[in-house]
């Protein structure tokens, strides 16, 4: 693992832990690029504890991964470049154009402007070259009852993650993806992640995660925990 450090401020948004369920951000964002990487260049911007990284060097895809300066630093493998930055100060200058894809795994909502981060992602795309991006979705009927009860709670995680920023529902998604020149292609849903709520009932929390991805993807609006979308420069040809 090749570590640049780029001088930074702490980043307070915390790490996630790795999401393995057939319903989560993490496998469909996986399920986003190609079974085989045969060399072509990845980006996984805000890598946490480096889990997607690794599978996508498994893969035979180079990988550059960045994340917040921190005490424990990503199990990344010694053929993934490994660079500390601030992403509120913009992409590290340590980066090497262009990336044929970039990942994006619950990021944009913790920072100061997210904009501005994905116009710098759009420049930094090959041709043909497709950003990847979970992002949480403040439609969610658990987040609007909240709001209806008059209640904003502090979480950890989740859609009331004390770190984000940012809330967005998919119009406002939308709107900042096509500001930043990126066309959106695909949209798939979430479920809610029963099962790391409740690991002690895996079979049940499976299946009303199962149940949930049905409501999602029925009517994405209401019901999707997250959004994970595929977007390519605008100007460019399907």
């Amino acid at each position: 693992m090749a570590i640049v450090r780029e001088p930074a401020p702490r980043n307070l948004a915390g790490n996630y832990e790795f999401k393995p369920g057939r319903y989560s951000s993490h496998s469909l964002m996986l399920a986003a690029l190609p079974a085989e990487g045969r060399g072509r260049r990845v980006l996984d911007l805000g890598c946490g504890t480096g889990d997607i990284s690794r599978l996508l060097s498994q893969r035979g895809f180079e990988v550059t991964s960045v994340d917040r300066p921190c005490l424990d630093r990503p199990r990344l493998p010694e053929t993934v470049q490994f660079i500390e930055a601030d992403l509120d100060r913009g992409l590290p200058a340590l980066l090497e154009p262009p990336f044929d894809y970039i990942i994006c795994g619950d990021v944009l909502e913790h920072l100061k402007d997210p904009g501005a981060t994905l116009a710098s992602l759009a420049a930094a795309l090959a041709p043909g070259g497709r950003l990847v991006a979970s992002l949480p979705n403040s439609g969610n009927l658990y987040f609007r009852l909240n709001i209806l009860m008059g209640r904003f709670p502090a979480h950890d995680r989740g859609l009331f993650d004390r770190t984000h920023l940012h809330f967005y529902m998919w119009s406002g998604w939308k709107a900042l993806f096509e500001e930043a020149g990126l066309q959106i292609e695909t949209v798939r849903p979430t479920a809610v992640p029963f099962s790391l709520a409740c690991p002690a009932m895996k079979r049940t929390a499976q299946a009303a995660e199962s149940l949930y991805s049905l409501l999602a993807r029925a009517w994405k609006k209401l019901f999707a925990y997250q959004f994970v979308v595929a977007a390519r420069r605008r100007q460019e040809d399907p």
